[in-house]
């Protein structure tokens, strides 16, 4: 079964190579045809009189045989010799020397082809035809050997570009991971279960509306709008969930006091921006008290919104 996969992926292979190469053929003999055309007008034009139609399709036929011969000889080096691209000087010393070896090739094809239409007599080297056809083959091997480097240099940036925005997405979805992580204190969750779990046969009604609140600041905490800014009115409803949590773990040792001016409560604000203040005041300030806690939080403010954490511990 192996056997007969490797087969099918080689037989694919070279059945794709072979289409390729078809392909590469039928470009350039169209612009052999092309070359063809143009060298017929420069000449009709230097001699002040139109070639005719035996010199016209001796020109395309001049110019489609040297370009066959010549891209079948680059195709013919390259599967031969396997140089790579990354071995700069060899690859252009292999490319226009392959072309040139093709050019030499084609112009003794085009005058045997010659010899056979017309019945005119055939003789070996054709050096008027090799030094002219030499500087329009480097001419033209420029050209394509510049259009094909520029080809590939664009297709590289644009591999760049995408790979750039493939990191930015990672990097985007690792710093979201981070702030949620941040947002969520893994010991407030524990706490916060372990607080719910011992309510549930002593008060489960407190205990079922303790799991509603710690729903909603989860909900909130994962932002799935992804909206920067919230209004004053919206994180203070967090915030006060959040201590409704935290009213059943700590009970009468803290007493929590709130006060906002009505006039800012539509005020826009940072996301998430009272709640860790508030939980780093419990944490760090208030965790060791045992009685007479106090945390207090106030907000005021005209031209812009002073939010104040207070606390009595340490």
């Amino acid at each position: 079964m192996a056997f007969n996969t490797n087969l099918e992926a080689g037989t694919l292979k070279q059945k794709y190579i072979t289409q390729a190469w078809w392909k590469s053929n039928l470009i350039y003999l169209g612009i052999g045809v092309f070359i063809g055309l143009v060298l017929a007008l420069l000449i009709s034009a230097f001699n002040g009189a139109w070639i005719g139609t035996k010199g016209l399709s001796f020109q395309i036929l001049y110019s489609s045989i040297i370009s066959l011969c010549i891209t079948n000889c680059i195709y013919i080096s390259q599967k031969l010799l396997f140089f790579s691209k990354k071995k700069f000087w060899v690859y252009i010393a292999i490319y226009y020397s392959s072309s040139i070896i093709g050019m030499l090739i084609a112009i003794e094809l085009i005058y045997l082809v010659q010899a056979g239409l017309y019945d005119v007599p055939y003789h070996f080297f054709h050096l008027q035809d090799t030094l002219f056809s030499t500087v329009v083959v480097v001419i033209i091997c420029t050209i394509i050997f510049s259009y094909h480097a520029q080809k590939e240099r664009m297709n590289a940036r644009l591999k760049e570009k995408d790979l750039d925005v493939l990191r930015l997405n990672q990097m985007k979805t690792q710093a979201q991971l981070a702030t949620l992580q941040s947002k969520i204190n893994p010991h407030f969750l524990y706490n916060s279960l372990n607080a719910i779990a011992s309510l549930i046969h002593e008060d489960p009604d407190k205990a079922e509306n303790m799991t509603l609140k710690l729903s909603k600041l989860f909900r909130y905490s994962i932002n799935q709008n992804q909206e920067a800014l919230v209004t004053l009115q919206e994180e203070m409803e967090i915030v006060s969930t959040y201590l409704d949590i935290e009213k059943v773990r700590f009970g009468e040792r803290i007493n929590f006091h709130t006060q906002v001016d009505e006039s800012l409560k539509n005020a826009k604000i940072p996301r998430f921006l009272i709640q860790p203040l508030v939980e780093n005041a419990l944490k760090h300030g208030l965790n060791n008290m045992t009685d007479r806690g106090e945390l207090r939080i106030s907000i005021s403010g005209t031209d812009k919104v002073v939010i104040s954490i207070a606390d009595n511990g340490r």
